[in-house]
């Protein structure tokens, strides 16, 4: 098995070329879902670039394949914490996820090309820990990690912390200049420094967030592979200048549902949650 390389931690910046940014994030896996998001983003004309808030891999059934689409589709990618799991030790993982974990090292080491084995495993040791981008306009920034701006790769931001947890997210706004983009929980929606939380079914029949002038904003764009905001289609968003899209995509849930099933080293668990969307 080759050397593990270590996660990049630094923050780059690209310069505000962009159109607009398709956001995917929390794949793990499951390559039927990431399949119909990259159909479905490809048909947006004003989208020039797609980026991913990480978790690639971890309790689906297709790492290998989800790994290799995202190194070619995606201009960067970060680090999620089950992909520092499977690249490292999965630390604070239930059974399952552990052993899913496991599971997809394994495939990774199993790879009988040489090069190809290589290949995967130096993409998710340069993957990022955080990226600082900016919005098409160039007048405002955008910090993307996988969980929040505290502990990018493995703390959650829970939409019932606007309630529950005010001082957490004064904490964590504290840390934004503008915008911020993460993944994690699984449940799409934006946050906002009033504190409150605003899931996509509250913010209009267009799915769709404007930006205030003097707002700060920290959108969660939901999980590919493994939405548990009780909705089973993959979440995915697009980012404009002045506003956020949410969109959700069908896929054939049955068929990843069968894959996971195949595996016994997946927990059939894995499988049942996909179709109930938790």
């Amino acid at each position: 098995m080759p050397d593990r390389l270590p996660a990049t931690d630094f923050a780059h910046q690209w310069e505000p070329r962009h159109v607009s940014t398709a956001v995917i994030s929390d794949i793990h896996g499951n390559a039927e879902a990431l399949k119909a998001v990259l159909t479905d983003i490809d048909r947006h004309d004003d989208v020039d670039r797609i980026v991913c808030l990480g978790d690639i891999i971890g309790y689906g059934p297709d790492p290998l394949e989800c790994v290799d689409i995202v190194e070619e589709r995606c201009e960067w990618a970060l680090m999620g914490n089950h992909d520092f799991g499977v690249l490292y030790e999965p630390t604070n993982f239930n059974q399952s996820a552990e052993s899913a974990a496991y599971w997809t090292r394994d495939q990774f080491d199993a790879e009988k090309d040489e090069e190809a084995r290589a290949r995967r495993y130096r993409f998710l040791g340069r993957l990022k820990v955080r990226v600082v981008d900016k919005l098409p306009s160039g007048e405002r920034t955008i910090l993307a990690v996988h969980g929040s701006p505290r502990r990018p790769i493995n703390e959650y931001i829970f939409p019932d912390d606007a309630l529950s947890s005010p001082d957490k997210l004064r904490q964590i706004f504290k840390l934004i200049d503008h915008i911020a983009i993460c993944g994690h929980t699984h449940v799409p929606g934006v946050f906002t420094d009033e504190p409150d939380f605003y899931p996509p079914s509250e913010i209009g029949a267009d799915r769709t967030y404007k930006f205030l002038p003097d707002e700060k904003a920290v959108i969660n764009v939901g999980s590919v592979g493994q939405p548990r905001d009780f909705d089973p289609r993959a979440s995915y968003a697009i980012l404009h200048a002045d506003r956020v899209e949410f969109h959700r995509v069908e896929y054939d849930i049955d068929a990843t549902a069968r894959r996971i099933r195949a595996v016994p080293q997946l927990s059939d668990w894995l499988a049942d949650r996909l179709f109930e969307g938790r």
